[in-house]
């Protein structure tokens, strides 16, 4: 089975229709709860710390944290549905919430200007390039003000690779159909995903890949960075019914603090 994923595929790959194959993940309100929940147990939270959502998507996180009264928030994602998506549901809500499009790699914010940043949802490892994750916790390290705090939600690969399935598929509604066939070769995991309408027929057949860390080469990442108390937290499992929810129910939180 060869599988050929387009290295930039995650340049448009998460779009309106993202949010249909993955709803079971991104778009669950209390999965999201969940979430924020173990953010807040992790990290010594205070009302008015600085806050960036990066790679954030369509600000899922970042509304709950409003909801909270964490209101100096900030989302940074690099695809352009998701932040106009997330722009309009802050507007809607009467959210105060900086909604930013660009490269992680390269933020463009000023230095020493947060007091957390938190990489939520499985979104590092995207990127095939081999220094593209370090890049984004470089950028991390530099706008963190000394003495704050990053937060690194991945998927635990050893966990994944323990219960790998190499086809699934589910249903969402009674008309779409998500069907994906993977490949696991080293620490990459390549998948086709077809998406299908009864009514309408495809709606998208695409590749994908993703990089996995197990603990300790994610702790590694986090401390060839610079960042000190580097912590793994492992064994999050944010959906509580059985299924195949691919990377997204074998999870570790990663903490670390800028000197």
């Amino acid at each position: 089975m060869s599988i050929t994923v387009d290295p930039e595929w995650w340049k448009s790959t998460f779009d309106e229709i993202y949010l249909i194959t993955d709803a079971r993940s991104v778009c669950d309100d209390e999965i999201t709860r969940r979430e924020i929940d173990l953010v807040c147990e992790l990290l010594p939270m205070n009302h008015r710390d600085r806050i960036l959502d990066l790679c954030g998507g369509h600000g899922r996180h970042s509304m709950e944290l409003y909801r909270r009264g964490f209101t100096r928030c900030t989302l940074f994602d690099y695809s352009k549905p998701l932040i106009e998506r997330a722009r309009k549901e802050a507007a809607r809500c009467s959210y105060d919430i900086e909604c930013i499009r660009g490269d992680a790699r390269s933020i463009g914010l000023l230095s020493e200007t947060f007091d957390h940043v938190l990489i939520m949802g499985n979104s590092l490892g995207y990127i095939p390039e081999h220094a593209a994750d370090a890049q984004i916790l470089a950028e991390a390290m530099r706008i963190l003000c000394p003495g704050g705090w990053l937060l690194i939600d991945a998927a635990d690969g050893a966990a994944v690779k323990d219960s790998f399935h190499p086809r699934s598929w589910h249903e969402i509604g009674a008309d779409v159909v998500v069907c994906r066939e993977r490949k696991l070769e080293g620490n990459i995991v390549s998948t086709r995903e077809i998406v299908l309408s009864k009514e309408k027929g495809m709606i998208r057949n695409s590749s994908y890949s993703l990089h996995l860390y197990d603990p300790q080469t994610l702790a590694q990442l986090v401390n060839r960075t610079g960042f000190g108390k580097v912590k793994v937290h492992t064994g999050f499992f944010p959906h509580q019914r059985t299924g195949d929810y691919g990377f997204m129910n074998h999870r570790m939180l990663a903490t670390g603090q800028k000197p």
